[in-house]
């Protein structure tokens, strides 16, 4: 009988080479048997017709203290079952929450600003907060600055309004200050608890986007192997139930394994957050993160997904132009802004000393290709080498 290693089934069946791995441990698969460290797969073995967990778990942990912060990216559920579990939610704030966090991350930032404006001014800490959050990245996506700026002033003002406070509010506070500061590449705010005093009293769903917070903040600070043993960390304990931060996980991941220059890790996580994602078409996180992505959007979604891909590029021109109206005059880190997705994710890639050939190899274009959208980055920007391209790119 002949066998394909867990690599070959992922590509054949596609899905993540991590999805393959679970489902031979779990006996999901006839016929497959490990040969030392590494899962063989019959080579006509045939794909199970339910790919996803076998029991569907909602709320794996409650806790009812935090029930309105982020509700949605606190629940767990089976991917496809995203408005399901919302819809049973009982009709109140945080159901609109919930609906804003839902049309935010599937890409319709204008549903999510009419739900979260009512809620701005909220008494109830946790719905204020959430409220601001979505509210303040849907403008950007929308091109509202001023309200983004509104939004994230009042979590600013919140965080600096009292200092008595309960351990519970300053987890919630430093929870949503430093997600807005981190995913904008701004600096945490002075006032915030250090990551070990509010993390680990947050919810497993929060815990989680907690974690990729921050592990997108070494990630920043350049330190990728302690980012990915956060993540990996993460999703073994669990984050996997919890498809939003799940994704934002793998997202990370991909964006540190590509700045170690190791694109095979990159695909396979990038292919498990694209898994989660698909059902519920919660694709706005593969938008924000293109620019860091490294080319891996056009190299894997772009040849498979080309209607999917072009809805990403879409948010990702939305998000992108008003991120910078808010990251570049408060850091003065003038990223580009007048580049093509494609020139941005070759000219990144340039920045970061691969070759034309090492970039034509994975983005799957000519040598020629390469260097066309290399040279036109650099007229745009002025610029006279790879060098000077780096202060243009996104760090």
């Amino acid at each position: 009988m002949e066998y394909m290693t867990a690599r070959e089934t992922a590509k054949k069946w596609n899905v993540s080479v991590r999805l393959i791995q679970r489902l031979c441990a779990e006996g999901r698969i006839e016929g497959a048997r490990k040969s030392g460290v590494v899962w063989e797969v019959p080579s006509d073995a045939v794909r199970p017709k339910d790919l996803r967990i076998k029991r569907e778990v909602e709320m794996i942990y409650r806790n009812p203290s935090f029930s309105n912060l982020m509700p949605l990216i606190n629940t767990a559920f089976l991917p496809g079952r995203c408005l399901e579990v919302i819809h049973r939610m009982k009709k109140g704030p945080k159901r609109d929450i919930a609906f804003a966090e839902y049309h935010y991350f599937s890409g319709h930032p204008k549903e999510a600003v009419r739900e979260t404006e009512n809620y701005l001014t909220c008494r109830d800490t946790e719905l204020r907060l959430s409220a601001c959050l979505i509210y303040a990245y849907s403008n950007l996506s929308i091109g509202e600055i001023h309200r983004a700026r509104y939004a994230l002033e009042e979590i600013r003002k919140t965080l600096r309004a009292d200092t008595e406070k309960t351990s519970h509010v300053r987890s919630i506070e430093a929870f949503i200050s430093a997600t807005a500061a981190v995913l904008l590449h701004l600096p945490l705010p002075e006032e915030l608890p250090d990551a070990q005093e509010f993390i680990p009293s947050l919810p497993l769903g929060l815990r989680a986007f907690a974690l990729y917070v921050q592990a997108h903040h070494l990630y920043l600070k350049k330190k990728y192997e302690c980012s990915i043993g956060i993540i990996e960390s993460a999703l073994i304990m669990g984050a996997e139930h919890y498809p939003i931060p799940a994704i934002y996980l793998h997202l990370a991941a991909v964006m540190d394994y590509m700045s170690l220059k190791q694109p095979d890790k990159a695909e396979e996580h990038l292919l498990a957050a694209w898994q989660i994602a698909r059902p519920d078409d919660l694709i706005e996180g593969f938008g924000e993160h293109h620019g860091l992505l490294g080319g891996m959007l056009e190299a894997v979604i772009k040849p498979r997904w080309p209607e999917d891909f072009k809805r990403i590029i879409a948010i990702t021109y939305e998000f992108s132009a008003g991120w910078r109206k808010i990251h570049n005059p408060e850091t003065g880190h003038n990223v580009a802004d007048d580049l093509t997705t494609t020139e941005f994710a070759t000219a990144m890639l340039a920045a970061r000393n691969w070759t034309n050939g090492e970039i034509a190899e994975h983005m799957n274009i000519s040598v020629n290709t390469v260097k066309h959208h290399v040279s036109q980055a650099m007229k745009k920007l002025q610029v006279e080498n790879r060098k000077e391209l780096k202060k243009y790119m996104l760090e």
